[in-house]
């Protein structure tokens, strides 16, 4: 005799069919692991290029955002940037300080004060020392700026320009709420290098040979002093770890950094 299931209980298989063949198909799609891929402002010269290539993959970045002087004689926090963060911010990325004026962390003086050197800004140029408030307060003003322009705040997160600071910024910036992000030694996808010894087709071939699970790569919306624009490799190496099996995620989702 044939057993007769309820409709409750065909319906409640068939959700759980669904649900695992999802996971299971999720599972799959990410086997080679997952990737972060994060993009300091830069010049801003590929930035709409960089973001068609996002879109055609279908994949989200994190970007680390300072107001950077870009070729068009703008800076890329003015308003007229205003639309293409604003569509970013749609589009679900991630979005951190890299403090509003390119700040370099340059040491500690005697007194304790961090030795800075601000690149762009009134101050840009100058040697300066700010305590730990001045400098949370450098990285807070991104933060407002970008709500000014997206009407979203940022993610607690920060990179400092360079990658580097001293380690007491470092603790006073996680003080005032700020995670640092780094990047892993195969993340430098090589984007600050020079071109003539350093092409395109070499840093892709080294990228998709070395990049791992759980790395944090990092390039830029455009760089001055490389004469072969990066940016279009990026195409291929997100293609290429797509097809090792990865994945990308924002820094929402790396387990140092979710909420």
């Amino acid at each position: 005799m044939k057993s007769v299931l309820s409709a409750g209980l065909l319906c409640a298989l068939v959700v759980v069919c669904q649900t695992s063949s999802a996971a299971g198909a999720a599972s799959s799609a990410c086997a080679g692991g997952t990737v972060y891929l994060t993009l300091d402002t830069g010049n801003m010269a590929s930035a709409e290029l960089i973001a068609d290539i996002l879109k055609r993959h279908r994949i989200r970045a994190s970007f680390f955002l300072a107001n950077e002087k870009t070729p068009a004689g703008n800076f890329s926090l003015d308003d007229a940037w205003a639309g293409y963060w604003r569509e970013r911010a749609a589009e679900g990325h991630a979005f951190g300080s890299h403090t509003y004026d390119h700040v370099y962390f340059k040491g500690v003086a005697a007194d304790g004060r961090f030795i800075v050197r601000p690149q762009f800004g009134a101050q840009g140029g100058q040697t300066l020392q700010w305590d730990g408030r001045a400098v949370c307060a450098e990285i807070d003003r991104v933060g407002v700026r970008f709500r000014e322009l997206t009407g979203q705040p940022l993610d607690p997160l920060w990179r400092a320009p360079g990658g580097k600071a001293p380690a007491a910024v470092m603790s006073a910036v996680k003080g005032c709420g700020w995670a640092h992000v780094h990047w892993a030694p195969a993340g430098f996808l090589g984007d600050e290098l020079p071109s003539d010894r350093f092409p395109n087709a070499s840093l892709l071939k080294q990228s998709l040979a070395t990049i791992r699970d759980g790395d944090i790569l990092m390039a830029h919306l455009g760089i001055w002093s490389r004469v072969q624009a990066y940016a279009p490799t990026l195409d291929p190496l997100i293609a290429g770890l797509k097809a090792r099996g990865m994945c990308f995620a924002t820094l929402r989702e790396h387990p140092s950094f979710r909420r």
